[in-house]
């Protein structure tokens, strides 16, 4: 099994929260998050798309 390179968020409130991201060789990703490292998450790109563009709709919304 190839290693997997995971990639730390860019925007973190605070420096224990963070997200990190992997892809995997067959197009999934996975993630997880530092306060639980070995709690991973599997998902696809087009999953991500929809999540990531509803917490900037949410955001969005509540900042007005």
């Amino acid at each position: 099994m190839p290693e997997l390179h995971s990639q730390k968020s860019t925007y973190s409130q605070e420096a224990s929260a963070c997200v990190y991201l992997a892809a995997t060789p067959a197009g999934g990703i996975l993630l997880r998050e530092s306060d639980e490292p070995q709690t991973i998450l599997t998902t696809g790109l087009k999953q991500l798309s929809n999540l990531v563009s509803a917490c900037i709709t949410s955001t969005t919304l509540r900042n007005g």
